[in-house]
């Protein structure tokens, strides 16, 4: 039954609590440095601006002057140096209201004292003053020994943060938060583990007890339904062999209200209307011409398949359907090991299974060298207290989930081990399971040394088959 392994590898997820933090820490870093050059670059090109300070000239009073007055050509000799950029001069303040409502219209306009003109940038001279743009206004510049200072714009004044500030701010509230998030990540998780055990520990024994009378009701099922017994039996009509072709083993029946699956060796193959699943699985539907229903027979049922077949129903699957294995085919020792007290039910199971296919099946019950407690042996077997049994050398230790390639032989008894098997033990299943032995079959609630087969339990009343690459529920 080696050539059946459909098992996969499994794969194991690993947290990466680590990895995620530097990759936030990274994140924050370039989401800071990026907001350091937005900052920068706003506050080069607001230094850039000047702040909207220009270049200005106020209108002096005629007495200042000595009664002559300011024109745009003595405006543009003493700043700019050449009295023909007057031009210059008169573009910049075209049109632009003064404090008194009046305006420069024209070239040769008089300029009223106290006029704000606008210069252009190379002005230079100690008349040239330093005022603030207001777009459609010039604010009054400071006067003789005033630092240069803005207007009073309290009326129109507006509070306003920058864009880069504010982006500064929020990042910096962001890095806050999910640094403190990194710091409790560690405290949450455990906090979170702890509460999430608890809810465990505290619904565990329900659950528990929900799982046991699943599995009990799954085993008063198998005390009371033949039917899918016959069915298992009479599908193994389809692979006797023929004039045409040899035997094709079935190691395996899951038997349902829609068809039947069977698992053969990946060398055979069957014949319409089985269609394949998989390497080893093949499947019939109910609706299949030939298919035995409820309640049919056929005197078919060949007498070589009950003979020899030993089929029982190891457990149910997650559809809740029972899947039948061949002790036939065992050809040795079965080790079912893992929680002792659901390895005990697969026993049990088993040798409920054969006292009702085949009552009057000897028995002999061995205690393990662990100390073990006796196993209840069902009504129907006919228990011997002790089995006379020749030398026969003990095989070799086998790790693997099966031993070697199995013959098959009618199951003619059962030695059941409830433990581990010491040396007495070994002994005897080697005299009477093993090679050259008497032809029985064992059936050890534990590990034992070359057992053919290797089951394993769980404490939720699983049995993992590897050999059928299933996971089935014990019936209780």
């Amino acid at each position: 039954m080696d050539t059946m392994s459909n098992g996969a590898d499994l794969g194991f997820e690993h947290r990466r609590a680590n990895t995620t933090a530097r990759t936030l820490l990274h994140a924050l870093a370039a989401l800071l440095a990026a907001c350091l050059v937005a900052l920068g670059a706003a506050t080069s090109a607001h230094a850039a601006s000047g702040d909207g300070l220009i270049k200005v000239f106020v209108v002096p009073d005629l007495a200042q002057t000595g009664g002559q007055p300011a024109t745009l050509q003595s405006i543009a000799a003493s700043t700019l140096g050449d009295a023909s950029r007057s031009e210059e001069i008169f573009d910049l303040n075209r049109g632009l209201a003064q404090k008194d409502g009046a305006a420069l219209n024209g070239p040769e306009d008089q300029l009223h004292p106290g006029w704000i003109l606008r210069l252009p940038q190379d002005a230079s001279g100690p008349e040239v003053q330093l005022a603030r743009d207001t777009g459609t206004q010039i604010a009054s510049p400071p006067g003789p020994g005033q630092q240069t200072s803005p207007p009073d714009t309290a009326s129109t004044t507006k509070f306003t943060i920058p864009l880069a500030a504010a982006v500064a701010v929020l990042a910096a509230i962001l890095l806050a938060l999910i640094t403190a998030g990194i710091v409790a990540r560690r405290r949450v998780r455990r906090a979170y583990a702890t509460s999430l055990r608890a809810v465990r520990k505290v619904g565990e024994p329900m659950r528990r007890k929900r799982r046991l009378m699943q599995r009990r009701a799954a085993g008063r099922r198998f005390a009371t339904d033949a039917e899918s017994v016959r069915r298992a039996y009479a599908t193994l009509d389809d692979f006797a062999p023929t004039r045409q072709q040899p035997e094709r083993p079935v190691h395996a029946l899951r038997v349902d209200d829609t068809g039947v699956t069977v698992w053969l060796t990946a060398s055979d193959a069957a014949d319409a209307p089985w269609t394949n699943i998989d390497s080893t699985r093949w499947r019939r539907p109910a609706a299949a011409g030939g298919w035995l229903t409820r309640g049919e027979t056929t005197g078919m049922t060949s007498q070589s398949s009950v003979t020899t077949a030993c089929l029982v129903r190891a457990g149910t699957d997650s559809d809740g359907e029972p899947v039948f294995v061949d002790l036939s085919r065992l050809d040795g020792v079965l080790s079912v090991s893992g929680d002792q007290t659901v390895a005990r039910d697969v026993v049990h199971n088993l040798l409920a299974e054969i006292a009702r296919t085949r009552p009057d099946t000897p028995v002999t019950v061995l205690r393990g060298a662990d100390g073990a407690p006796a196993l209840t042996v069902p009504t129907g077997l006919r228990e011997l207290p002790r089995v006379e049994t020749l030398a026969v050398s003990a095989p070799a230790t086998g790790q693997g989930t099966v031993r070697a390639g199995a013959s098959r032989r009618p199951v003619q008894g059962l030695v059941v081990v409830t433990g581990a098997p010491g040396e007495r033990e070994a002994a005897e299943l080697a005299a009477l399971c093993g090679p050259g032995g008497a032809g029985w079959t064992g059936l050890v609630c534990g590990e034992a040394s070359g057992a053919h087969w290797r089951w394993y339990t769980d404490a939720n009343g699983h049995v993992d088959i590897p050999v059928l690459d299933v996971q089935l529920t014990v019936p209780a």
